[in-house]
């Protein structure tokens, strides 16, 4: 064999193997990003913890509420952001987690009281009326109202509380939009109050709207927009942000180890990229808590 014969076979071992290690260090890098993304082995100690003594974490909720917790069209598998930050605090507990609808939202808190459930996570506003009852464990940075109106805002409304006065405004029974209304018809609207329609869940007030029964829907802003963009153009937000309150994952007042272990597994899916990536996924990065 001749010098330069042997001269391209040792030039095509070389870049044989370069290409080799090339593969091998972006397999690693692949491998290193994948793990970075996966919540740690759970270190946390949960065997003080009664609720949690059966491997299971049960949560209450109104699974009508996206993005934050719907059923995926055609099933009845629960999907939304509460249903993926559940599931990762629960893989950090080393528990599997079960998501049970509650039979009326209003009574959520009342649920949770008498034991139906462990905890309740269903995009609930922390207020100081629901502290007073149960103790929260914020994992949501605070959410303001918006404003859903029929397209092309035919009302003209821009603002609160003003505006709304005297108007027909529909909102899910028990939610903070109540609230917000019927503190309003004790100042700013007093003198032509607002005719709140309450709904035993957020998609019949919206379809009160769509049929042109009510003037306008209040709900969170992040299911306000994700209720507009998902119309057909036929519903659009005419106001956001106000009077914001963070979401918690509510826990009974003698729950206290479930409320500790809770707090250190938001704070494992925070530290390891977890809670981000699913924020991420739904869209409400803005929303992270700090």
């Amino acid at each position: 064999m001749s010098p330069r014969s042997l001269s391209r076979i040792s030039i095509l071992v070389f870049v044989v193997l370069a290409l080799a290690a090339v593969l091998a260090f972006a397999a690693c890098k692949d491998d290193k990003k994948k793990a970075d993304t996966t919540p740690s082995p759970t270190t946390i100690d949960i065997s003080g913890v009664p609720e949690l003594a059966d491997g299971k974490l049960l949560i209450g909720s109104d699974i009508a509420y996206p993005p934050i917790e719907s059923l995926e069209e055609g099933t009845q598998n629960p999907v939304g952001l509460d249903i993926d930050l559940a599931k990762a605090i629960a893989q950090a507990l080393g528990v599997e987690v079960e998501f049970q609808q509650v039979a009326d939202f209003a009574g959520i808190v009342g649920d949770l009281k008498s034991k139906r459930y462990d905890v309740v996570m269903s995009a609930i506003s922390i207020t100081p009326e629901r502290e007073a009852e149960i103790d929260f464990v914020p994992y949501f940075a605070p959410v303001g109202t918006g404003i859903l109106v029929k397209a092309g805002n035919p009302k003209g409304l821009t603002s609160f509380w003003t505006k709304l006065c005297g108007l027909k405004i529909a909102a899910q029974a028990g939610t903070y939009q109540v609230t917000q209304m019927e503190d309003a018809n004790k100042a700013d609207c007093k003198d032509n109050p607002i005719d709140i329609k309450q709904f035993p869940d957020n998609p019949a007030a919206v379809q009160e709207l769509s049929l042109g029964r009510v003037d306008a829907e209040l709900a969170d802003d992040p299911v306000a927009a994700y209720t507009a963009a998902h119309s057909d153009g036929k519903a659009e937000l005419a106001a956001t942000g106000f009077e914001a309150a963070p979401y918690g994952i509510g826990v009974r007042k003698d729950s206290s180890e479930l409320k500790s272990v809770l707090e250190q597994a938001l704070k494992q899916i925070i530290d390891d990229g977890t809670y981000d990536d699913i924020l991420a996924k739904w869209n409400q990065e803005q929303f992270a808590v700090q």
